[in-house]
């Protein structure tokens, strides 16, 4: 069992940046993959970007591609989202994950981070 705890969230304008990060602790991680998901009001949770711990092998989905960053740091055992050049439509809680050898069904959520921003 992989312990998630998210931060970084809170209130930017369009345009701004916020950088998320997600505290791993309970497990070493080469085994994982590493993931940030988001919700926005009234829809379903989608998404966001990808890394393994092992590999560094990194994805993000279209709508962020070239805004955002997913990294990763070893020694400290945490995962990173930069987000560059935010809009509105970015808005929404931000919630990292923990696959164990990849696998949705091996899961582990964090409790999430609000992220705003206004126009």
């Amino acid at each position: 069992q992989v312990q998630l705890v998210e931060s970084g969230g809170g209130l930017v304008q369009a345009g701004g940046s916020l950088r998320l990060s997600c505290a791993a602790s309970g497990r070493t991680l080469n085994d994982y993959t590493m993931r940030w998901f988001r919700q926005a009001p009234g829809k379903e949770r989608e998404f966001v970007a990808a890394i393994t711990w092992a590999g560094g092998r990194t994805t993000v989905v279209d709508s962020v591609k070239g805004r955002f960053t997913i990294s990763r740091d070893n020694a400290k055992n945490t995962v990173s989202l930069q987000m560059n050049s935010l809009k509105p439509e970015d808005t929404a809680v931000y919630y990292c994950a923990a696959d164990h050898f990849g696998s949705s069904i091996l899961r582990n959520w964090g409790r999430g981070t609000q992220v705003t921003v206004s126009s």
